[in-house]
Parts: structure tokens; C-alpha cells; sequence
């Protein structure tokens, strides 16, 4: 035990880097992944909102006549209507599309700059949609969230990755995840008091406290610094190792602030981020990254989260109980992630991914079957004993994605790109996964309607896909420095490291190697 924290240790061809826990990076690390409770509460907020009669009365009349009319009252056909789907997806359209600027900001300006520039995008959106008279303040309101979400999730896990050190990165890298979760907690808490509001302007309330998660946000990226990485990859040296000192809580920074230097000095040598991803080294980090998004978005969360209590309308539950199961599913959500904190540094990535991948593919399995037999398009409720049952089910999935994919997704892409094309690769993480929801969104109540039932068996086809690219494709990052990982990991991969050729003759990242007739 050393005075500031715990003692851990870094490793590079033999040499330690001297490392404590100090309670500093804990705070920066806690400031910062406010963004995560941002993002998770616009997640949540929505999907309650927009099972409140009032507010469809109000923006989405079409869709509450059809909630109210029992001759158009399909089980899984109510709530089919591409303006609220448009609606609720606009805000990964603006996100995917600010991430690009968000790209160079972080780049050129750092992480904290970028995280500020988030919070104040959260705040002018939240404004907007507390105060919306009309669809057009609404769909505003949306869009300025949206950027703020590009701006954040591009900045937050990068700064994460890099101040926390090597053996807890996994852990306090989750806290962005832990953050989104508690968000959807909140926000489904909050849906469900706001709900038995008389008058019709509950609505108004779960739309405004989201500036609490946005001040937060706002307030932590004024209180933290800036990593080391960010600062000396914009050349200042003597501020990045002097950040170095207070974050490991030594003086005795060198060999690491060293290793940062020489991949700044990489980083300082490629013009065209974005462009150099595409090179031959680069596509195992690329190929990975892109893949992980898509898949997390096709575990079929964003079908529970996201509209948790239009689901559980959909499948017979009342507006009140909808609201109560959301919470249930929520609360599973931020313990589950509790433990992924606790275990992604001991037990590795790799094992969570395919645990959480055999129990998200059993629970979808079971919900499709038990749905299948008793919910048809008109049937009535649930029995009391089935309900709970699905309920059961459902947070047996979300507590398996709340440890693995949930958090590993935004994870693993931040840790493993290089530092030359980092910011860019999470630039395209975050545009992927917010495509993919988009995506998602747009197209689940269509889907729903199409398949009913079968969605689930759609989602764990999926799982099935998903959890083969881990077990054959996805090596393990834990424990190896942020750095190090084109070394220690994809030259060594079985197949990656066809991909890692050193380049030679000024050949950059083809895998061509030019021999001099000479």
C-alpha cells in the first residue's frame, strides 16, 4: 500500500511502470463518465414518454388514436408509425453526423474540450424539449441531443482508456457504461412518478430533468485535466508529464511518458487519420471495432431499453405496470454492470463476451417460445404468472448484456487502436453504433409488427453470429498497456497478424514489402 492509493505496475520489454491507484484518476474517471448518464437518460426518458397518452395527444395524435381504439389495437401493430420512429431515431441521425467533428475536436482540441463542448449541446437540447410547443421545438430538441451524444461518447472513452491505468482500465473505462445504465434507471424512475402527474405535463418533467445529467457533465469537464496522451500528442511535453505525475502519484513517470511520446511521435506523421485506417495494419483494429457495434446493437437491447414500456404494453402489461417492469429491467441493468467493473480486469474480456452471448441467446430463446404460445395479435393480458415470468427473462438478458456486451463494446475499440489513428477509429466506434441504433430504431416496430414474437428468435440468431467472432476473431486485451497492444497482441494474433506487416521502403500499411534491385 503506498500513500495515495494502491500500487500496480505497467510493463514494457521488462521495465515497470511505477503506477498507483490514486484517488485523483478515480474522481477524473467518475467526472467524466457523467457523459454515460447523459446518454443512458435520453435512452430511457423516451421510450416512457412516449407511451404517456398526453404527450401522444399532444405531438402524435395518429399513434394515440390507434392506442385508444380497440378495433385498431394490435398487440404488435399499435405503435407502428414512422414519424414517432423518426421521432425517437433523429437523435442517432445527429449523433452519428457530430461524432465526424467530434473526431477533430478531440484531436486537435483534447478530450476535455470536446466533453464540454457536449455538456453544452445537452443543455441547449434539454431546453428545447421541456419547453416544446410543436413537433419542429421537439425534433430540435432531439438533434442538439444528438450531437451532444457524438460529441461525448467520441471523447469519454477515449479520456477513460487513457488516465486510468493498465491493470483497473477495464474497470474504470466501464464506469461510462455504469453511467448509462444508472441513466435509464433514472430516467425510467422518473417516467413512472411523472406519469401520475394530473394535468397532462408530466411529460414536460421527464424531458427537463435531463438537465441534471447534463450540468453534471458540463461541471466535470471543468473540474478534470486533460490526459497526458492528448496533451503531448499536441506537443505539449512539459504539461502531459507533469499531468503524468499527479494522475500515477510518482515522480518516477519517465518510461511511460517515453512510450507516449514515441507513438505521439507516430501519431504526428499521419495527415489523414481517417484515411490511414484504411491501411492494411489498421483494419484488425477497424474490422474489430466496426463489428463490435453492430453486433451490440443486434443483441436486441435497444428493443428492451429503449422501449421497455411500449414492450410491455405490447405484450399485455398495463401503462402503470409497463412503467414498474422498466424499472425492474433497469435497476437489473446497473447491478449487472456493477459486476462487469469488478470482473472484466480478472477474469478478461473474452470470457464475459461468450458468457453474456450463451445467456443473451437462451433468454430470447424462452421469451420467443412463451410469447409465441400466449400473446397473438388480439389476445388479451398476460396471466399474472407468465408476466412474471417474462419479466424474469428479460432481466436475465439485460443483466448478461449489462456484463459483457454493453460495456465491452465501447471498451475494447478505445483500448486497441493505436494512437495515430485513435481518435478517428473511435470517431467511426461511435458513428457504427449510433448507425446501427438508428437503424434499430427506425426499424423495430415495423419488425415487431412483421414478426411478432419471432423478433426475439431474429435477436438470437444474431447472439449465435456474434458470439463466433469472439470465440475465433477477438483477442484478449486485458492487461496489456494501452501502447503496447499492436506488439503484444494483433502481431501475435492467428490470424491478424497477416494484416501487421512492418513496413518498408516508405510502404505504409500495405503489406507489400519493395526489395531494392540494388
Amino acid at each position: 500500500m503506498a500513500r495515495g492509493g494502491f500500487s500496480t505496475s505497467g510493463r514494457r520489454d521488462g521495465k515497470e511502470f511505477e503506477v498507483k491507484i490514486t484517488p485523483i484518476v478515480i474522481i477524473y474517471c467518475i467526472m467524466a463518465a457523467f457523459g454515460g448518464l447523459m446518454f443512458g437518460y435520453d435512452i430511457g426518458v423516451y421510450g416512457g414518454v412516449t407511451s404517456m397518452k398526453p404527450f401522444l395527444k399532444k405531438f402524435f395524435p395518429a399513434v394515440y388514436d390507434k392506442t385508444i381504439d380497440p378495433n385498431l389495437n394490435s398487440n404488435y401493430c399499435k405503435y407502428d408509425n414512422q414519424g414517432l420512429q423518426l421521432f425517437k431515431s433523429s437523435l442517432y441521425l445527429a449523433g452519428l453526423t457530430a461524432t465526424f467533428f467530434a473526431s477533430y475536436t478531440t484531436r486537435n482540441l483534447g478530450r476535455r474540450l470536446t466533453m464540454l463542448i457536449a455538456g453544452f449541446f445537452f443543455i441547449l437540447g434539454v431546453v428545447f424539449n421541456a419547453a416544446a410547443q410543436n413537433l419542429t421545438m421537439l425534433i430540435v430538441g432531439m438533434i442538439l441531443l444528438g450531437c451532444g451524444v457524438g460529441f461525448s461518447n467520441q471523447a469519454v472513452p477515449l479520456f477513460l482508456s487513457e488516465i486510468a491505468p493498465t491493470r483497473i482500465r477495464g474497470g474504470l473505462n466501464i464506469l461510462f457504461q455504469l453511467n448509462v445504465t444508472i441513466g435509464i434507471l433514472f430516467a425510467n424512475l422518473v417516467n413512472y412518478g411523472t406519469n401520475k402527474i394530473k394535468g397532462g405535463w408530466g411529460w414536460r418533467l421527464s424531458l427537463g430533468l435531463a438537465g441534471i445529467p447534463a450540468l453534471l457533465l458540463t461541471f466535470g469537464a471543468l473540474i478534470v485535466t486533460d490526459t497526458p496522451n492528448s496533451l503531448i500528442e499536441r506537443g505539449r511535453l512539459d504539461e502531459g508529464k507533469a499531468v503524468l505525475k499527479k494522475i500515477r502519484g510518482t515522480d518516477n513517470v519517465e518510461p511511460e511518458f517515453l512510450e507516449i511520446v514515441e507513438a505521439s511521435k507516430i501519431a504526428q506523421q499521419v495527415k489523414h487519420p481517417f484515411r490511414n485506417l484504411l491501411m492494411r495494419k489498421n483494419r484488425p483494429h477497424l474490422v474489430t471495432a466496426v463489428f463490435l457495434q453492430i453486433f451490440q446493437q443486434f443483441t436486441g437491447i435497444n428493443v428492451i431499453m429503449f422501449y421497455a414500456p411500449v414492450l410491455f404494453n405490447t405484450i399485455g402489461f398495463g401503462n402503470d405496470a409497463a412503467l414498474y417492469s422498466a424499472v425492474i429491467t433497469g435497476a437489473v441493468n446497473v447491478l449487472s454492470t456493477v459486476v462487469s467493473i469488478y470482473t472484466v480486469d480478472k477474469i478478461g474480456r473474452r470470457k464475459l463476451l461468450l458468457e453474456g452471448g450463451v445467456q443473451m441467446y437462451i433468454s430470447q430463446v424462452v421469451i420467443a417460445i412463451v410469447l409465441g404460445i400466449k400473446v397473438t395479435d388480439h389476445s388479451g393480458n398476460l396471466s399474472k404468472g407468465f408476466a412474471i415470468f417474462v419479466v424474469v427473462l428479460i432481466c436475465t438478458f439485460v443483466s448478461a448484456f449489462a456484463w459483457s456486451w454493453g460495456p465491452l463494446g465501447w471498451l475494447i475499440p478505445s483500448e486497441t487502436f493505436p494512437l495515430e489513428t485513435r481518435s478517428a477509429g473511435q470517431s467511426v466506434t461511435v458513428c457504427v453504433n449510433l448507425l446501427f441504433t438508428f437503424v434499430i430504431a427506425q426499424a423495430f416496430f415495423p419488425t415487431l409488427c412483421f414478426f411478432k414474437f419471432g423478433i426475439f428468435l431474429f435477436f438470437s440468431g444474431w447472439v449465435l453470429i456474434m458470439s463466433f467472432f469472439v470465440l475465433f476473431l477477438l483477442p484478449e486485451t486485458k492487461n496489456i498497456p494501452i501502447e503496447e497492444m499492436t506488439d503484444r497482441l494483433w502481431k501475435k494474433h492467428w490470424l491478424w497478424k497477416r494484416f501487421m506487416v512492418d513496413n518498408v521502403d516508405g510502404e505504409i500499411g500495405t503489406g507489400q514489402i519493395k526489395f531494392d534491385p540494388k
